[in-house]
Protein backbone atom coordinates (compact mmCIF):
# COMPACT_ATOMS: atom_id res chain seq x y z
CA UNK A 1 0.00 0.00 0.00
CA UNK A 2 1.15 3.67 -0.77
CA UNK A 3 1.40 5.80 2.33
CA UNK A 4 -0.67 8.72 2.44
CA UNK A 5 1.65 12.00 1.70
CA UNK A 6 1.12 15.38 0.14
CA UNK A 7 1.87 13.96 -3.19
CA UNK A 8 -1.71 12.89 -3.31
CA UNK A 9 -4.97 14.33 -4.25
CA UNK A 10 -8.67 12.91 -3.68
CA UNK A 11 -11.59 13.55 -4.98
CA UNK A 12 -12.98 14.93 -7.55
CA UNK A 13 -13.43 18.56 -7.05
CA UNK A 14 -10.74 18.75 -5.30
CA UNK A 15 -7.98 17.85 -8.51
CA UNK A 16 -10.06 19.65 -10.92
CA UNK A 17 -9.82 22.73 -8.65
CA UNK A 18 -6.11 21.99 -8.44
CA UNK A 19 -5.71 21.31 -12.02
CA UNK A 20 -7.30 24.91 -13.00
CA UNK A 21 -4.95 26.37 -10.57
CA UNK A 22 -2.22 24.87 -12.20
CA UNK A 23 -0.76 22.47 -10.41
CA UNK A 24 1.34 19.39 -12.31
CA UNK A 25 -0.33 16.13 -12.52
CA UNK A 26 1.70 13.14 -12.84
CA UNK A 27 -0.95 10.46 -13.25
CA UNK A 28 -4.65 10.00 -12.33
CA UNK A 29 -5.84 6.41 -11.14
CA UNK A 30 -10.35 6.59 -12.06
CA UNK A 31 -12.71 4.65 -10.65
CA UNK A 32 -13.80 1.44 -13.46
CA UNK A 33 -17.50 2.47 -14.88
CA UNK A 34 -17.62 5.84 -12.86
CA UNK A 35 -18.95 8.42 -15.58
CA UNK A 36 -20.60 11.92 -14.89
CA UNK A 37 -20.33 15.81 -16.18
CA UNK A 38 -17.44 16.16 -13.51
CA UNK A 39 -15.65 13.34 -14.71
CA UNK A 40 -15.98 14.35 -18.86
CA UNK A 41 -14.59 17.46 -17.50
CA UNK A 42 -11.60 15.82 -16.00
CA UNK A 43 -11.00 13.64 -18.87
CA UNK A 44 -10.79 16.75 -21.04
CA UNK A 45 -8.42 18.11 -18.46
CA UNK A 46 -6.35 15.11 -18.86
CA UNK A 47 -6.26 14.75 -22.40
CA UNK A 48 -5.49 18.45 -22.79
CA UNK A 49 -2.42 18.21 -20.33
CA UNK A 50 -1.00 14.68 -21.53
CA UNK A 51 -1.97 13.31 -18.10
CA UNK A 52 -2.31 9.27 -18.56
CA UNK A 53 -5.55 8.05 -16.88
CA UNK A 54 -6.02 4.66 -15.33
CA UNK A 55 -8.93 2.71 -15.11
CA UNK A 56 -8.64 0.72 -11.81
CA UNK A 57 -11.24 -1.21 -9.51
CA UNK A 58 -12.09 0.26 -5.81
CA UNK A 59 -9.71 -2.21 -4.91
CA UNK A 60 -6.59 -0.50 -6.07
CA UNK A 61 -7.58 2.80 -4.95
CA UNK A 62 -8.26 2.15 -1.28
CA UNK A 63 -4.32 0.30 -1.41
CA UNK A 64 -3.26 3.37 -2.77
CA UNK A 65 -5.04 5.45 0.22
CA UNK A 66 -7.75 4.84 3.66
CA UNK A 67 -8.79 8.03 2.76
CA UNK A 68 -12.42 9.19 1.09
CA UNK A 69 -10.86 9.32 -2.23
CA UNK A 70 -14.45 9.14 -3.97
CA UNK A 71 -13.34 6.85 -6.59
CA UNK A 72 -10.57 8.93 -7.82
CA UNK A 73 -6.93 9.49 -6.99
CA UNK A 74 -4.50 12.08 -8.65
CA UNK A 75 -0.53 11.75 -8.53
CA UNK A 76 1.02 15.54 -8.14
CA UNK A 77 4.65 15.70 -9.74
CA UNK A 78 7.25 17.03 -7.51
CA UNK A 79 8.84 18.64 -11.01
CA UNK A 80 7.95 20.57 -13.72
CA UNK A 81 7.69 18.46 -16.71
CA UNK A 82 10.00 19.65 -20.40
CA UNK A 83 9.34 18.12 -23.82
CA UNK A 84 12.72 17.49 -26.23
CA UNK A 85 11.43 19.96 -28.57
CA UNK A 86 12.03 22.75 -26.22
CA UNK A 87 14.69 21.72 -24.53
CA UNK A 88 17.21 20.77 -27.40
CA UNK A 89 16.95 23.78 -29.52
CA UNK A 90 17.63 26.05 -26.73
CA UNK A 91 20.89 23.38 -25.96
CA UNK A 92 22.14 24.32 -29.61
CA UNK A 93 21.56 27.53 -29.46
CA UNK A 94 23.20 28.18 -25.78
CA UNK A 95 26.64 26.21 -27.81
CA UNK A 96 26.00 23.00 -25.62
CA UNK A 97 26.85 19.51 -27.04
CA UNK A 98 23.62 18.08 -26.13
CA UNK A 99 23.78 15.03 -23.58
CA UNK A 100 20.49 13.10 -23.19
CA UNK A 101 18.98 10.16 -21.15
CA UNK A 102 16.31 7.89 -22.27
CA UNK A 103 14.32 5.78 -20.38
CA UNK A 104 12.35 2.97 -22.14
CA UNK A 105 9.89 1.19 -19.19
CA UNK A 106 11.79 2.21 -16.25
CA UNK A 107 9.45 1.98 -13.33
CA UNK A 108 11.41 1.36 -10.08
CA UNK A 109 11.50 4.36 -9.02
CA UNK A 110 15.05 3.75 -6.82
CA UNK A 111 16.53 3.05 -9.76
CA UNK A 112 14.93 6.36 -11.84
CA UNK A 113 16.82 8.07 -8.37
CA UNK A 114 19.92 6.82 -8.73
CA UNK A 115 20.15 7.34 -12.25
CA UNK A 116 19.23 11.21 -11.90
CA UNK A 117 21.48 11.31 -9.49
CA UNK A 118 24.62 10.20 -11.55
CA UNK A 119 22.74 12.16 -14.60
CA UNK A 120 23.25 15.14 -12.24
CA UNK A 121 27.20 14.56 -11.44
CA UNK A 122 27.77 13.62 -15.02
CA UNK A 123 26.43 16.84 -16.68
CA UNK A 124 23.32 15.54 -18.03
CA UNK A 125 21.26 18.33 -20.20
CA UNK A 126 17.97 15.91 -19.59
CA UNK A 127 16.54 12.98 -18.95
CA UNK A 128 13.27 11.43 -21.49
CA UNK A 129 10.77 9.13 -20.06
CA UNK A 130 7.34 8.14 -21.88
CA UNK A 131 4.15 9.30 -20.75
CA UNK A 132 2.81 5.64 -20.18
CA UNK A 133 4.62 2.89 -18.44
CA UNK A 134 7.24 4.90 -17.00
CA UNK A 135 8.40 5.97 -13.55
CA UNK A 136 6.10 8.46 -11.46
CA UNK A 137 8.32 11.64 -10.70
CA UNK A 138 6.66 12.08 -7.46
CA UNK A 139 7.92 12.74 -3.94
CA UNK A 140 9.85 9.49 -3.60
CA UNK A 141 11.66 9.71 -7.16
CA UNK A 142 13.09 13.23 -5.29
CA UNK A 143 13.93 11.71 -2.17
CA UNK A 144 15.58 9.19 -4.19
CA UNK A 145 17.58 11.14 -6.52
CA UNK A 146 19.12 13.15 -3.16
CA UNK A 147 17.65 16.22 -4.61
CA UNK A 148 18.94 16.03 -8.22
CA UNK A 149 15.85 16.24 -9.80
CA UNK A 150 15.51 19.91 -8.76
CA UNK A 151 18.74 20.27 -11.11
CA UNK A 152 17.78 18.43 -13.91
CA UNK A 153 15.42 18.46 -16.93
CA UNK A 154 12.55 16.05 -17.19
CA UNK A 155 11.04 15.67 -20.79
CA UNK A 156 7.81 13.31 -20.22
CA UNK A 157 6.72 12.62 -23.86
CA UNK A 158 3.44 10.68 -25.59
CA UNK A 159 5.12 9.06 -28.31
CA UNK A 160 9.03 8.31 -27.69
CA UNK A 161 9.53 7.20 -30.90
CA UNK A 162 8.36 10.41 -32.52
CA UNK A 163 10.64 12.11 -29.87
CA UNK A 164 13.98 10.13 -30.83
CA UNK A 165 12.98 10.22 -34.39
CA UNK A 166 13.05 14.64 -33.87
CA UNK A 167 16.21 14.19 -32.03
CA UNK A 168 17.87 12.22 -34.86
CA UNK A 169 17.17 14.70 -37.32
CA UNK A 170 18.69 17.09 -35.11
CA UNK A 171 21.68 15.54 -35.32
CA UNK A 172 21.81 13.39 -31.79
CA UNK A 173 23.16 10.37 -32.09
CA UNK A 174 20.38 7.69 -30.58
CA UNK A 175 22.40 4.89 -28.97
CA UNK A 176 20.02 1.91 -27.31
CA UNK A 177 21.66 -0.91 -24.62
CA UNK A 178 21.60 -4.48 -26.16
CA UNK A 179 23.76 -8.05 -26.23
CA UNK A 180 21.65 -8.11 -29.87
CA UNK A 181 24.56 -6.76 -32.81
CA UNK A 182 26.53 -5.22 -30.15
CA UNK A 183 28.99 -3.11 -29.82
CA UNK A 184 31.56 -2.64 -27.04
CA UNK A 185 30.72 0.66 -24.85
CA UNK A 186 34.11 1.85 -25.41
CA UNK A 187 34.56 1.65 -29.33
CA UNK A 188 31.72 3.89 -29.40
CA UNK A 189 32.20 7.68 -29.96
CA UNK A 190 30.17 9.88 -27.74
CA UNK A 191 32.20 13.37 -28.12
CA UNK A 192 29.42 14.50 -30.76
CA UNK A 193 25.43 14.56 -29.73
CA UNK A 194 24.13 11.76 -27.68
CA UNK A 195 21.22 10.18 -26.16
CA UNK A 196 21.62 7.09 -23.93
CA UNK A 197 18.54 4.79 -23.94
CA UNK A 198 18.07 2.55 -21.19
CA UNK A 199 15.47 -0.08 -20.75
CA UNK A 200 13.56 -1.90 -18.40
CA UNK A 201 15.86 -4.95 -16.39
CA UNK A 202 12.53 -7.20 -17.08
CA UNK A 203 11.95 -6.67 -20.94
CA UNK A 204 14.61 -4.02 -21.95
CA UNK A 205 14.47 -1.53 -24.37
CA UNK A 206 11.30 -2.02 -26.64
CA UNK A 207 11.52 -3.12 -30.45
CA UNK A 208 9.83 -0.12 -31.51
CA UNK A 209 12.34 2.04 -29.87
CA UNK A 210 15.43 -0.09 -30.44
CA UNK A 211 14.50 0.16 -34.25
CA UNK A 212 15.31 4.06 -34.07
CA UNK A 213 18.93 3.53 -32.40
CA UNK A 214 21.82 4.18 -34.55
CA UNK A 215 24.15 1.84 -32.29
CA UNK A 216 23.65 -0.71 -29.77
CA UNK A 217 26.52 -0.76 -26.83
CA UNK A 218 27.01 -3.38 -24.91
CA UNK A 219 28.89 -3.82 -21.51
CA UNK A 220 30.58 -6.58 -21.19
CA UNK A 221 29.80 -9.01 -18.12
CA UNK A 222 31.63 -11.91 -16.76
CA UNK A 223 29.67 -13.49 -13.86
CA UNK A 224 27.25 -15.56 -13.50
CA UNK A 225 23.71 -13.41 -13.30
CA UNK A 226 25.00 -11.49 -16.51
CA UNK A 227 22.38 -8.50 -16.08
CA UNK A 228 23.83 -5.35 -14.55
CA UNK A 229 21.07 -3.09 -12.42
CA UNK A 230 19.87 -0.42 -15.19
CA UNK A 231 20.89 2.36 -12.72
CA UNK A 232 24.71 0.67 -12.55
CA UNK A 233 24.38 0.48 -16.60
CA UNK A 234 23.69 3.90 -17.14
CA UNK A 235 26.28 5.28 -14.82
CA UNK A 236 29.10 3.58 -16.85
CA UNK A 237 27.83 4.41 -19.99
CA UNK A 238 27.68 7.81 -18.65
CA UNK A 239 31.16 7.92 -17.19
CA UNK A 240 32.49 6.50 -20.44
CA UNK A 241 30.59 9.73 -22.29
CA UNK A 242 32.32 12.20 -20.14
CA UNK A 243 35.77 10.15 -19.98
CA UNK A 244 35.71 10.79 -23.98
CA UNK A 245 34.63 14.52 -23.72
CA UNK A 246 37.35 15.74 -20.98
CA UNK A 247 39.81 13.32 -23.38
CA UNK A 248 38.51 15.99 -26.60
CA UNK A 249 39.12 18.93 -24.57
CA UNK A 250 35.60 19.83 -23.77
CA UNK A 251 33.78 21.15 -21.27
CA UNK A 252 31.05 18.97 -19.47
CA UNK A 253 28.36 21.04 -17.85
Amino acid sequence: MMKDNNNYIYGLHSILEAIEAGREIDKIFLRSGMTGVAVDKLLQHARRLTVPVSRVPDAKLDRITHRNHQGVIAVLSSVSYSHVEQVLPSLFENGDNPFLIVLDGVTDVRNFGAIARTCDCAGVNAIIIPERGSVTVGADAMQSSAGALNHIEVCRERNLVATLRLMKDSGVKIIGTSDRNPVTYTDIDYTGPVALVLGSERDGISDEVMKMCDVRATIPEFGHINSLNVSVAAGILMYEVVRQRLNDGQRVS
